[in-house]
C-alpha cells in the first residue's frame, strides 16, 4: 500500500532540523522536497547582491519589489548527490544562502507583504500535484491550510544553536557561539511577532520537539504517525 499522494506541511523554529526532516521523509515516501525557507533566502541573498540592504540593515522595499518579477527561483535534484539544490536562474545558490549573513537578514525580509505573496504563489504552483513534504513558518497556516498532514517543530534555544554552529564549523566558517545564539533567539521573536503570517503551531498540527532527539528517532515517530493516519507500513 503507498503513502496517498498527500501535502505534508512542516512548520516551526529555526535551527530545529525542519529541512532534514523533511528531506527523509521525502526520500522515502517518494515525495517532492520543497524547501519554502530556501526560497525566503533566495531573496534575501538577492536583495543584498543587488543593494537593497544598507549596511544598517535598512531594506529598499521599492526597489526590490520592482526587481522581485525577474527574480526565477527553482529547486533541481543534483544527479552527483542526488540532492536538491537551490537555483537562481541558472546559478546554484545553495551555499550561500546557508551563510551567516543572509541568516541576519532572511526574518526581515520575509515579513514584508510582497515577498511572503511571492513566495506563496510559487509554492501553490509547485504543489498543484500533491505528494510534496514542504517546510517553513507559515506552510500549514497560511500556505497550504488544507494539508492533510501538519507537523510543527520546536527545539531548546541553545539546543538549536549548537546544532546551527557545528554546521556552519563544518563548512568552514568563522562563528561565535554566542552570535549564533543570538540570531536564533532574534529569529523566533521575529517571525512569532510579524503582522503577517506569524509563526505559530496550527490548530491541528502535531508537535515535535525534538531536543533530544536523533533523526533515526525522529523519523521513527513520524512513520508511526503514517501508520495510525493512513494505514502504511514502511
Amino acid at each position: 500500500m503507498s503513502v496517498p499522494k498527500i501535502i505534508i506541511a512542516i512548520d516551526g523554529y529555526a535551527s530545529t532540523g525542519k529541512s532534514s526532516f523533511a528531506k527523509m521523509i521525502a526520500a522515502k515516501y517518494g515525495f517532492l522536497y520543497l524547501d519554502s525557507g530556501a526560497i525566503y533566502r533566495a531573496v534575501t541573498l538577492f536583495a543584498l547582491e543587488r543593494g537593497f540592504i544598507s549596511d544598517n540593515g535598512e531594506i529598499d522595499q521599492n526597489s526590490l519589489k520592482e526587481a522581485l518579477s525577474g527574480l526565477k527561483v527553482t529547486f533541481r535534484r543534483e544527479a552527483s548527490t542526488q540532492k536538491s539544490e537551490t537555483y537562481i536562474g541558472e546559478r546554484s545558490v545553495e551555499k550561500e544562502i546557508r551563510q551567516l549573513e543572509v541568516s541576519n537578514y532572511v526574518s526581515p525580509i520575509a515579513v514584508i507583504p510582497f515577498v511572503r505573496d511571492f513566495v506563496d504563489n510559487l509554492l501553490h504552483k509547485f504543489g498543484e500535484d500533491g505528494a510534496i513534504v514542504m517546510d517553513g513558518r507559515d506552510i500549514g497556516t497560511v500556505v497550504f491550510p488544507n494539508a492533510q498532514l501538519k507537523i510543527f517543530m520546536t527545539a531548546d534555544a541553545e539546543i538549536r544553536a549548537r546544532r546551527r554552529e557545528k554546521e556552519l564549523l563544518a563548512k568552514g566558517e568563522d562563528v561565535k557561539f554566542e552570535d549564533i545564539l543570538k540570531n536564533v533567539l532574534e529569529r523566533d521573536y521575529i517571525d512569532s511577532h510579524r503582522e503577517t503570517a506569524p509563526l505559530k503551531k496550527a490548530d491541528d498540527a502535531i508537535l515535535l520537539d525534538n531536543s533530544y532527539m536523533t533523526m533515526e528517532q525522529q523519523m521513527e515517530w513520524f512513520d508511526a504517525i503514517i501508520r495510525e493516519r493512513f494505514g502504511y507500513e514502511s
